[in-house]
This record gives structure tokens, sequence and C-alpha cells, in this order.
């Protein structure tokens, strides 16, 4: 291999290797300056787009263990990866093409594992991890919250029934 294409290859492995999802879209039509602003909205994610080869995109991926068999590799493709919260990057992906219909979705890979087109357009609705993380605290803080106003409810009755037997014998 020549050693600008293996220069091309460390980079696009290294992004990867460093990511933790990446999402396969075809970015035909898109202009330079659309393509720096998706780079601009996914980057406030932590997030990026990276346009190569799809013979590069699937070594790559090959050689970090992710499953490629059955990836639609075909027409021009960009991947959209990152370290953060890959329904953010969806979500500013779904923004971004609900204003300019492009780039379209093919598929995804989320920690190495194969996703289709409708699961990765998916993860857009889910909620954000961080509230995600907040239903997880209320659930696990509703049964203690319950318990606290059942030993304060009879606590309070125990409290009652002393101001009362106080009252009736002074």
């Amino acid at each position: 291999m020549r050693p600008e294409r293996e220069s091309i290859l460390s980079e696009v492995r290294g992004r990867l290797d460093k990511s933790g999802y990446a999402i396969l879209t075809d970015y035909l039509g898109l202009s330079v300056e659309q393509i720096t602003e998706l780079r601009s909205n996914l980057k406030q994610v932590n997030g990026g787009l990276m346009v190569a080869k799809n013979s590069t995109i699937k070594r790559a991926m090959a050689d970090l263990g992710w499953d490629v068999s059955g990836g639609p590799f075909e027409g021009p493709s960009s991947v959209v990866y990152g370290s953060g919260d890959p329904t953010a990057a969806v979500k500013a992906l779904r923004a971004f093409r609900k204003d300019k219909e492009i780039p379209a979705l093919k598929c995804g890979w989320l920690g190495g594992k194969p996703m289709s087109k409708g699961d990765a357009e998916a993860l857009a609705d889910i909620p954000s991890r961080e509230i995600l993380l907040g239903r997880a605290v209320g659930t696990i803080a509703a049964p203690m919250t319950g318990l606290v106003g059942v030993l304060k409810q009879k606590l309070s009755s125990v409290v009652y029934v002393l101001k009362a037997i106080e009252e009736k014998k002074g």
C-alpha cells in the first residue's frame, strides 16, 4: 500500500478507534459550505464528520474489529463519528437534514455493532443521557421518598396521640 493511502487509513482508523459510534451517510449534493456547517454542528456535541473512500472506511472498521458485513458501502460516503452521546450527534444530523434534506443516512455502528438505517434514525428519538439519568435517579428515589412520607406520617400520628393524652390529663 502506498504511504499516502496508509496515512489516510491510519487517520480514519484513529478517529474511529476513539469513537463509540459511527453513522454512515451519503453526502452527495452537499456543498463545501454545508459540509462545514454540518461539521460545526457536530463539533458542538463532540462529534465529527469525515469523508473518505468506502474501501478505506470499511478496512479501518474491519481493522478495529467492527462488523462490516452487509454494510451499504456504495456511492459517496461520509462518516459521522464521535466520543460523546450518539443520540446528540444523530439529533444534530436530523436537524441538519430537516433543513437541507441531505445527507441521507445509510446505516450505523454503536460500539462496533452494526445498526440498520431505522435503528440509527431511532437514536434521535431517545432522550439525552442527562434526561435518562435523571429519570433513573427519580425512579430509584421514588420508593425512598414514599418511605420517608409514610414514616413522617406515622411519627405525626404518634405526636397527635401524645398531644391528645396531654390535653386529656392537663
